[in-house]
């Protein structure tokens, strides 16, 4: 019987934090645009390792990472990754500070740029975003495997999501209980 306890906590604890991690939709339904202020949409939001940027843009705009020089300057060509398919999700690995831009000629320069501080853990610091002109901005965040509009209030509440995340764990305790008698 202990080891199936153990067994259940192991899985639990392995499960816990993907279920803690934070999918940010940057620039919430205006998406990654001419016209949105990221620093507003970075404001109080605190970034950590193991989160998800999701970026949503339509044909002629990128989404760059890029150097805090390149980021300051709105330096093009020299990018640590690119892509242009409309629908970019990025998987925020490591702490530090990430920079991403629109490579397309003027659009970095007109405020489509973004720069998170990421945090290790749980101890993550609020992000910062020093970008220039805009306007508006909200935010989507999905928290533990639901989704919760800021502006909108469309999406599943935070508290179903724990609901399903407690569930799955009593569910596997219940099974190897089973699988014991």
């Amino acid at each position: 019987m202990a080891r199936i306890g153990g067994l259940a906590l192991v899985v639990a604890m392995v499960m816990v934090p993907s279920c803690l991690a934070t999918v940010y939709t940057v620039g919430d339904s205006s998406g990654w645009a001419s016209g949105v202020d990221y620093t507003t949409w970075t404001s109080g939001k605190t970034f950590k390792v193991g989160d998800s940027l999701v970026f949503n843009y339509g044909s002629g705009h990128t989404v760059d990472e890029v150097t805090a020089s390149d980021y300051k300057t709105c330096t093009v060509g020299n990018s640590i990754t690119s892509d242009s398919s409309g629908a970019t999700t990025i998987l925020l690995k490591t702490a530090g500070t990430h920079n991403y831009i629109c490579a397309t000629i003027g659009h970095c320069g007109m405020g489509m740029k973004l720069s998170v501080a990421v945090g290790s853990g749980s101890t993550a610091a609020p992000s910062s975003n020093s970008a220039s002109g805009g306007s508006g901005g909200n935010s989507t965040v999905t928290t533990p495997a639901s989704t919760t509009s800021s502006t909108t209030g469309v999406g599943i509440s935070h508290s179903s999501s724990l609901v399903v995340a407690l569930w799955s764990v009593i569910s596997l305790v219940g099974f190897c209980m089973f699988l014991l008698s």
